[in-house]
């Protein structure tokens, strides 16, 4: 694109969004450090949400869901998030080998769900991303990371939590953590993420909001990776078709515990 279509084109983009075709806007005023009344009350708003203001953003989470191919389930607590993944691993067959193996993320709410017993039954191992004290002491910190990333390999269905859903374009938001890695949400057929209904917010404003504002958003920071899941991985690169699982989960499903 040239220079003269280069501002044709931004003169476009300004006059939908309603501003003088001819005025530049000031970095401050896109991106203001300074504190607002409209930041504290989208502050306030994401502190004081009742249980009916989160259902009906659970709500539009699930509306947005459908065009892309993502599944919300609502369960009661973690035990019927355990049951619902147990059935879900009896179901689902490896999309490589004849061998299920699930690998899930170092995290409390995971902790809850007691995976590994869960899938005792059907003889299926669950790995952790990050071992136990005495598998540490026995393993050096480079066969560590070899061997937690070929479980991450080898395993069909990865099981992480998220740090926020975004219930207007259903996206998951997480950072990574020792113990928390992305792969687990990349590489596996099948990603699960588990959350609770208080980690759904609204939107982009509300997550930066809380990020840039709130102090407990602030005292964690971005980490030093953050991630952003909408759905199934996806590619309609070749002669325009759709296909999922081109370079991603093939499905993904977001148990959502609002009991």
């Amino acid at each position: 694109m040239n220079s003269s279509g280069q501002k044709v084109f931004i003169r476009r983009i300004r006059s939908a969004l309603g501003h003088p075709l001819n005025e530049r806007r000031s970095g401050e005023e896109l991106f203001s450090n300074r504190f607002t009344n409209e930041i504290g009350a989208i502050l306030d708003r994401i502190k004081n949400r009742n249980k009916d203001e989160r259902q009906l953003l659970l709500n539009e989470l699930i509306e947005a869901a459908k065009p892309i191919n993502l599944n919300i389930i609502q369960l009661k607590d973690p035990s019927a998030v355990s049951t619902a993944i147990a059935e879900l691993v009896k179901e689902k067959e490896p999309e490589w080998g004849n061998q299920k193996r699930v690998v899930a993320w170092n995290h409390p709410l995971i902790e809850k769900l007691s995976l590994p017993e869960a899938l005792a039954e059907q003889r299926v191992p669950v790995y952790f991303t990050e071992l136990n004290e005495a598998e540490a002491q026995e393993t050096s910190a480079g066969k560590k990371r070899e061997q937690l990333r070929q479980q991450i390999i080898d395993s069909y269905i990865g099981v992480t939590s998220a740090d926020f859903c975004m219930a207007d374009t259903a996206t998951l938001v997480m950072r990574t953590r020792p113990g928390q890695a992305r792969s687990v949400s990349l590489i596996p057929t099948i990603h699960i993420a588990v959350i609770t209904l208080d980690k759904i917010i609204a939107d982009l404003k509300e997550l930066y909001a809380f990020l840039k504002w709130d102090s407990e958003g602030k005292n964690e920071g971005l980490t030093n990776c953050m991630t952003f899941i909408s759905g199934p991985s996806k590619t309609a690169d070749v002669e325009a078709t759709m296909v999922h699982g081109a370079h991603g989960p093939r499905e993904v499903y977001i148990f959502v515990i609002n009991g």
